[in-house]
């Protein structure tokens, strides 16, 4: 963070505050095309390693876990020594291990290469927020992080058609020929961000990641158990769909034409989310789109790919479950703007890896009852989200509410 005064709240952002924000949405972009590789290639990779539904779930798990479950400590280190370093060479490490696994022979190095794929993520996502949002740059965080995170939901779209497209043509091995942009890329992305060593020269050190956790007692945990809740729900349809299609007799292609259209809505309910975030009570958004993104992935798990109208029901619950987002993220690092890259570390990784640490009981379920049963009982989660939006500690964050007030004295 840097050491100058913040503009006040109702200043706009400088014009440099929105060129790192293009160009870390780009890197964003790029990072996240990676992250969605391995679902569409589940089924093949069940096929030719003979793995369970479950221990397929336990490899997206572990990526998610990887990805996620660092964030604060890479959050912290970003507000601590600088950001660039963490956010580009993330960004390439994730490239380089995901594009690898088509050259793993079982399932354990796998799961290796899956994991250290994760940790390049992980390094890459509370810096790449925190230099998107810049809190202390003025209003319009919010449309800042949408545009951010509209890059990484692009690339997130991209990526299973980059997977199919690659191992239908060359096999799994020849996925490693999709490192090349991110190396190819990396020394630009670098060149156009902020210096770390000119952020942290003579800034207050951050919060401790354990005085930053302890703030899951108040209003952060509440922001917290949103977050999990509906990474959950977009991890369990993200992981089940393309399970589901292969077990009702659909291709492979199709699977990811569904995970594409999802991740592709995704993007767009990023941008809404992030435009209403600094328009209107961000709780009661967040409880909207919560109670709508319930009934709505229901629905889409019901109808599959297979028509127009399930095509439909998978983007209206890809844009929803997305739109939540730049609400979470960016009240949660205004409430310390010290630690922007952990709180956003803590809403977004560790919140996703507790998401996705139940995805693994919904491919447990999912052997004895079936993809799409398993999934339709892990929605109801959704509500779950809605309920704690309504929580009254989140009441400070409306800004429909007129401030506070002293009673005059008599």
């Amino acid at each position: 963070m840097r050491a100058t005064t913040s503009p006040a709240p109702g200043v706009p952002a400088p014009s440099g505050a929105i060129r790192v924000a293009v160009i870390v949405a780009l890197a964003h972009l790029v990072n996240d095309c990676y992250a969605s590789i391995l679902p569409p290639l589940l089924p093949r990779i069940m096929d030719s390693m003979r793995l369970s539904i479950a221990a397929a779930a336990t490899l997206g798990a572990a990526f998610a876990i990887a990805t996620a479950l660092p964030q604060p400590v890479f959050g912290y280190l970003s507000d601590r020594f600088g950001r660039r370093v963490f956010a580009v060479g993330g960004m390439v490490a994730s490239a380089v291990f995901v594009s690898l696994i088509g050259f793993a022979p079982s399932f354990w190095p796998l799961l290796l290469m899956l994991v250290l794929g994760g940790l390049g993520g992980a390094a890459f996502h509370p810096p790449g927020a925190s230099y998107a949002v810049r809190v202390g740059a003025g209003r319009g965080g919010g449309k800042r992080y949408s545009v951010f995170s509209f890059g990484g939901a692009v690339g997130y779209a991209m990526g299973p058609l980059v997977a199919v497209a690659l191992a239908s043509r060359f096999g799994l091995e020849g996925l490693w020929v999709a490192m090349l942009p991110a190396i190819a890329l990396a020394p630009f992305f670098y060149r156009g961000l902020p210096s770390g060593r000119r952020e942290t020269r003579g800034a207050t050190p951050p919060p401790s990641p354990a005085a930053v956790l302890r703030r899951l007692a108040g209003p952060l945990g509440v922001i917290f158990g949103i977050s999990a809740a509906m990474a959950f729900v977009q991890r369990v349809f993200l992981t089940m769909e393309p399970i589901i299609v292969a077990e009702m007799g659909g291709s492979e292609g199709l699977g990811a034409a569904a995970l594409s259209v999802y991740l592709g809505a995704q993007a767009f309910g990023t941008l809404t989310g992030g435009f209403l975030a600094d328009r209107m009570s961000r709780p009661r958004l967040l409880f909207r789109l919560c109670a709508l993104a319930l009934p709505v992935h229901l629905l889409a798990l019901w109808l599959g790919p297979w028509n127009p109208g399930g095509m439909a029901a998978i983007a209206a619950a890809g844009f929803l479950g997305m739109a939540t987002l730049p609400p979470i993220v960016v009240m949660a690092q205004e409430m310390d703007p010290r630690a922007a890259g952990a709180s956003s570390g803590i809403v977004m990784g560790l919140a996703w890896a507790v998401g996705a640490v139940g995805v693994m009981g919904t491919g447990a379920v999912a052997d004895a009852t079936g993809a799409q049963m398993a999934a339709l009982l892990s929605m109801p989660v959704a509500g779950i989200a809605a309920l704690l939006a309504l929580h009254p500690g989140l009441r400070y964050d409306d800004p429909a509410r007129p401030p506070r007030t002293s009673p005059k004295t008599p």
